[in-house]
C-alpha cells in the first residue's frame, strides 16, 4: 500500500472561500493540503478540486489557486464527486488507482466522495490534516469510518516520502530546498 507518484492523483474536495470560514481548523487543513498540491504538481501528479454548488459557497479558496501550477476543477451538486458521471469518467480514463483525499467538510463530501471511491476499487488515502469540519469530533468520525472501510489515514509528509521514493535525485533535491525544509523543525541533508 505504499503510494507511487505514477499511480497517485491529489484529490481536493470542497475548499471553498464561502465554507472555509466556518471550518475548525479549515485555514490550516487549507494550508497541508496547499503544500501537498506543490508538490504534487512539481512530480506531475494530477491536482482534481471539487467545489460543491459555488453559486452559493463561493469558488476555490484564492490561496489555494495561486499555490497551484496546474490542476482540474470539477463542479458538483450530489455529496460525493463519484455520483458525477463526467468525473468517475475522466478518473478511470486517467488510470490511476490511488486517491488522496482532503478537504471539506470531511463528514459529508470528503467522506461520501472516499466511500464512493472505495466502493469503485480505488485505493484511498485519507490526509488526516487537510481534512476538516465545523466540529473537529465530526472530522475524526469521518476519518475513523473511511479508513473501517479501507481508506488508509496518511500524514502530508507520509505522502510527500513515498512519492519521492529516494534522495538522490535532482527532483528530490528541489523539492526539498522548495518545500521539505521549511516544515522541518531541524535541519536534515540527504545530500
Amino acid at each position: 500500500m505504499r503510494l507511487d507518484q505514477a499511480r497517485s492523483i491529489l484529490l481536493m474536495i470542497d475548499f471553498q472561500a464561502g465554507l472555509l470560514p466556518v471550518i475548525e481548523g479549515g485555514e490550516a487543513a487549507l494550508g497541508e493540503a496547499a503544500w501537498l498540491a506543490g508538490i504534487a504538481n512539481q512530480l506531475q501528479v494530477p491536482v482534481w478540486l471539487t467545489e460543491q454548488y459555488p453559486e452559493r459557497l463561493g469558488g476555490t479558496a484564492a490561496t489555494l489557486l495561486e499555490s497551484l501550477d496546474t490542476h482540474t476543477t470539477w463542479q458538483k451538486r450530489h455529496f460525493s464527486v463519484t455520483e458525477e458521471p463526467a468525473f468517475s469518467q475522466a478518473l478511470a480514463a486517467l488510470g490511476r488507482s490511488q486517491v488522496v483525499v482532503c478537504g471539506t467538510e470531511a463528514h459529508i463530501c470528503v467522506l461520501q466522495s472516499a466511500l464512493g471511491l472505495l466502493a469503485a476499487g480505488y485505493e484511498v488515502f485519507w490526509l488526516s490534516e487537510g481534512a476538516a469540519s465545523r466540529r473537529p469530533e465530526e472530522a475524526r468520525l469521518a476519518r475513523e469510518r473511511a479508513c473501517a472501510q479501507g481508506a488508509v489515514a496518511v500524514s502530508a509528509d507520509m505522502v510527500a516520502y513515498e512519492w519521492l521514493h529516494c534522495c538522490d535525485t535532482a527532483t528530490f533535491k528541489e523539492i526539498h530546498r522548495r518545500y521539505l525544509k521549511p516544515r522541518s523543525a531541524q535541519t536534515v541533508t540527504f545530500y
